[in-house]
């Protein structure tokens, strides 16, 4: 599939902003990391502008600072936690106001994006221990979990199955249902996609970045640690959950596997692979026609989830 100009200058424009990053990337000292994920967020956040009727504050959640998202049409009680992607090291809730705004409005629901720790300065497990005490504010809060579903976005994508597990075996109630988008599943890039995909990715995703990611993130943890790659995770148990891939990406292969992963371990799992897509291709809702395609399935599969687990109380 080929993108239209006007939408590869929109692209183009989405991640300007990663410049500090890069050079960090490349052993540069120019800028903090700090200030580069700053940036990188404030440029995401000016392009993909959210939609009306939706408004945004803080809140604490376990001592994690969350953006919390919430519709003026709202069903009261009703909540999303939406992980952020950013290979653990330069993602923000900000550049996420977008799609959570359409998630918002489109499920009647709060939205809640932790800002938790990242790489280098805050290492592996602190961004997955942030996240799990995110979730256990949420519930202290006194939310119902059968009214509660996940979802994320790459390194996000795969902390929602791994806060799932880390919940299920700290005793937590678990949400309903969880959505995948892109999932950053296996972080030794092993499946055939790291070769085959590599350099097709319009957003510049590619296996020499995201081994630079794994590098910072892991220190001296294995990529086969199974908080840090969830294809080696044992997920008996888990509730429902969706995986949308897009075909073009380096990480297809993983999400392939945590597909096969959940399936062989008895979770309800749909897999979606979109041809011609790129990596989270869903954050550019209102952009695209198959990110607006996308979110509406993932919005139909948690509403179902949602009334499923209603009919049940």
């Amino acid at each position: 599939m080929s993108l239209s100009p006007e939408f590869q200058s929109l692209l183009a424009r989405s991640f300007e902003g990663a410049g500090g990053i890069i050079s960090l990337f490349n052993g540069e000292e120019s800028t903090t990391w700090a200030e580069a994920r700053e940036a990188y967020v404030a440029q995401l956040e000016k392009t993909l502008l959210p939609p009306p009727e939706v408004t945004f504050d803080m809140v604490d959640l376990g001592g994690v600072p969350t953006l919390r998202v919430t519709p003026d049409d709202l069903d009261e009680g009703r909540a999303l936690l939406y992980l952020h992607g950013g290979g653990y090291v330069h993602g923000g809730p900000g550049a996420y106001r977008s799609i959570t705004g359409h998630y918002a409005k489109k499920l009647r629901a709060r939205v809640y994006i932790p800002d938790y720790r990242q790489a280098p300065e805050h290492q592996f497990p602190v961004p997955i221990d942030d996240t799990i005490r995110a979730y256990r504010g949420l519930l202290d809060m006194g939310q119902d979990p059968k009214q509660v579903v996940f979802s994320g976005d790459s390194a996000g994508g795969a902390l929602v199955v791994t806060i799932m597990r880390k919940a299920r075996d700290a005793g937590l109630p678990l949400p309903v249902a969880g959505v995948a988008i892109s999932p950053w599943a296996d972080l030794a890039h092993a499946g055939e996609s790291a070769r085959s995909r590599d350099g097709r990715d319009p957003t510049g995703t590619n296996v020499e970045i995201l081994n630079k990611l794994v590098s910072l993130f892991l220190g001296n943890e294995l990529p086969s640690h199974p908080d840090a790659s969830p294809i080696h995770a044992d997920l008996r148990g888990l509730p429902p959950v969706l995986i949308q891939m897009g075909e073009n990406e380096v990480m297809l292969s993983g999400g392939i596997s945590l597909a096969e992963r959940l399936a062989d371990q008895r979770v309800r799992v749909t897999l979606e692979i979109w041809p011609g897509m790129f990596h989270v291709w869903p954050i550019f809702v209102g952009h695209l026609a198959e990110a607006d395609e996308a979110l509406d399935n993932a919005v139909t599969f948690l509403l179902r989830e949602y009334n499923r687990a209603a009919s049940k109380s």
